[in-house]
Parts: C-alpha cells; structure tokens; sequence
C-alpha cells in the first residue's frame, strides 16, 4: 500500500475555453484532473517497487509529468508543474522493512561467530603446534645435555625462593626429607644468599 499526494498545476488553454465549458462543463477542472491524475499515477507507480519510488523518486515524477501532459492534452488543458509531495508506505511495507534489518543483523551476527569460532580454532591449533614444538625442544635439550634439566630445576628452585623471600608468610621446613627440602638444601641456599 502507497500513498503518494501528489500537486498538479493546471490551466486550460485560453483558446479551446469554449470548447471545454461546452464539453466538459465549468467544473472541468473537478472532472477530469482527478481521474486521469489516478489513472497515470497507478500507470507509473505500478511500474515501480517501493525501495525504486524512494531511490527514483525525481524519475517517477518526471514519467508522471510527461504521462499527464499527453492526457491532459487530450481535454485542452496545459501543465505548469507535476510534483510528488508525500510518499508513505503502509504498515506492512514497514513491518516488512524492520523485518528485513533484523534478519540482516542477526545474519552478520551470525557471520560474526563464525569467523570468531574460526580465530579461536586457528589460536587453539597454533598454540597446539606452539606447544609440541616447544616441548620437542626440551626434549631435544635434555637428550643432547642432560645438564639442562638441572639448569631448569636450579630455574624453579629459583623462583621458589623468590616468592618465598618476598612473601609474608612464614615458611617453615620439617626434617622429614622431601622434594623440595632436597632443592633446598643443594640449590636455594646457594641462591638465597644473593637475593
């Protein structure tokens, strides 16, 4: 449903005045413009989608000018303007309208996961890769230079010790031996010494 005003300008030509009073009458202004008005602005707009009347809005009104001025010539009237002054849709072509921009965005939304889902497949596979190739060269350290996995546990007993010295808590060691009072006695001191 479209509903368009539209404003027409018109004259009837001075020397056929006779002629449309004997015709048509001294309303013949009220019974002519209307119906063919209606007739050419159905003729062209039907020729259109909505989104081409708002696009296209000068081409439509130039089409309905020159429709009109061929059948007013008919009824000896001349033209002085043809312009389109509102144009609205109805309730559905609205409806319709808001329909289609939410699916647009609930299509990019849509597009917006995937290419997220993606990414994070890409991270999680370079990570992976990341992981083994790193691990691979530890592996290859250790085999090449078995002294690199005591360098590694000098680096944790390392930083073991620096949380311990920094942190409020009190530590205190009991005489059963244990993994980390064996790291402690062989390495730690030697490093608490300069911290």
């Amino acid at each position: 449903m479209v509903s368009i005003t539209l404003r027409v300008l018109t004259k009837p030509r001075w020397e056929k005045l006779a002629k449309i009073y004997k015709r048509l009458g001294h309303d013949y202004d009220q019974r002519v413009l209307p119906s063919i008005v209606n007739e050419v602005l159905k003729g062209v707009v039907a020729r259109f989608n909505a989104g081409q009347l708002i696009t296209e809005r000068e081409l439509v009104s130039g089409m309905i000018q020159d429709r009109l001025k061929e059948r007013a010539d008919d009824f000896f009237l001349e033209l002085d303007d043809v312009s389109i002054t509102h144009l609205s849709f109805g309730n559905e072509y609205t409806a319709a309208i808001e329909a289609k921009q939410v699916a647009q965005q609930e299509a990019e939304r849509a597009k917006f996961i995937v290419e997220k889902a993606q990414q994070d497949k890409r991270s999680i596979i370079i990570k992976a890769e990341g992981d083994a190739q790193s691990a691979k060269l530890i592996s290859d350290a250790i085999k090449s230079n078995p002294s690199f996995l005591e360098l590694r546990r000098i680096e944790a007993a390392k930083a073991i010790a620096s949380t311990i010295a920094h942190s409020h808590n009190k530590v205190s060691l009991t005489h059963s031996p244990s993994l980390l009072q064996l790291l402690l006695a062989r390495k730690l001191i030697f490093f608490c010494r300069f911290i």
